[in-house]
Order: C-alpha cells, then structure tokens, then sequence
C-alpha cells in the first residue's frame, strides 16, 4: 500500500518531498525526506549559510502528515486521482533544517470528516530533535481520470 500511495501523489519530481513511508494506518503515518544540496531554493535561502525555507518545511509536513494519509483514507474510492487543497496550518518552527538533512515526518489524524482532514503534525531531524510541529487541514477531493 505504501508504494500505491506515493504513485499517486499529485507532485512532480521538482515540488515532491516523500522519500518514504515508514507507517501509515487509519490514524496516521510516518515517512523521510531528506533535503539534497543541490535543491535550488538553497542559492537565495541564505546564500552564505543555505537553510531550507520554512513553507518548504510545511510543504513536507503538508505532503506526508495530509495528502498522503488523504491517499489512504480515500483508497476504497475508485477513483485514480486525490485533488487536496491545503485549508490552514499552524505551525511552530524551533531549530533550522540544513542541506542534506534527513527529516522524519510523524502526522496523527485528529479528525476526517466531510472530506476535510486534520491532523496534528511533527517533524525531526535525524539526531530525534524537534525541528516543527503543529497543525495542518486541508479538503481532500477524489476525482475521475479524464
């Protein structure tokens, strides 16, 4: 299952940020990402010292904690393709995140109602620190191939 639902995430290669999926079930999931040297919002993002830019960081927590798990909770639909709209995020940053750091993603589902998922989300670093966490909501929309 964990295979299927990275297929189908709705991200090219250049915006996607899962490498893995470690866990995923009714409640939450966990997967990796790690942040290659070469990404190209390093070169402005600072140029004497790269950090990755904390939307970028959402970005991930958003791709694994919502639209991933979305994925899941939507796998007895028919449907090929998941359309997700992130609604709100509140998020608290607490350490930077530099180039070629691995991150673990760890999203707990709050609630799944209606089409709108919430979920309570943390990422860490490699050494188990706390680089973020918060909440993320978003709509999730099962569409027809076409």
């Amino acid at each position: 299952m964990k295979k299927e639902i990275l297929a189908k995430l709705p991200y090219g290669k250049s915006f996607l940020f899962v490498d893995e999926l470690l866990h995923v079930d009714e409640n939450g999931v966990t997967g990796t990402y790690t942040y290659l040297e070469n990404l190209p919002f390093y070169e402005g993002h600072f140029k004497d010292r790269p950090v990755t830019p904390a939307v970028i960081l959402t970005e991930t927590m958003a791709q694994i904690g919502l639209v991933c798990l979305g994925i899941y909770l939507l796998k007895n639909d028919t449907s090929q393709n998941v359309a997700i709209a992130m609604t709100s995020n509140a998020i608290d940053f607490l350490k930077p995140v530099y180039p070629g750091e691995q991150v673990t993603v760890t999203s707990e589902k709050v609630y799944f109602r209606f089409n709108k998922l919430s979920c309570k989300v943390k990422m860490e670093n490699a050494a188990g620190e706390m680089v973020c966490k918060g909440n993320i909501s978003g709509m999730l929309i099962s569409k027809e191939n076409g």
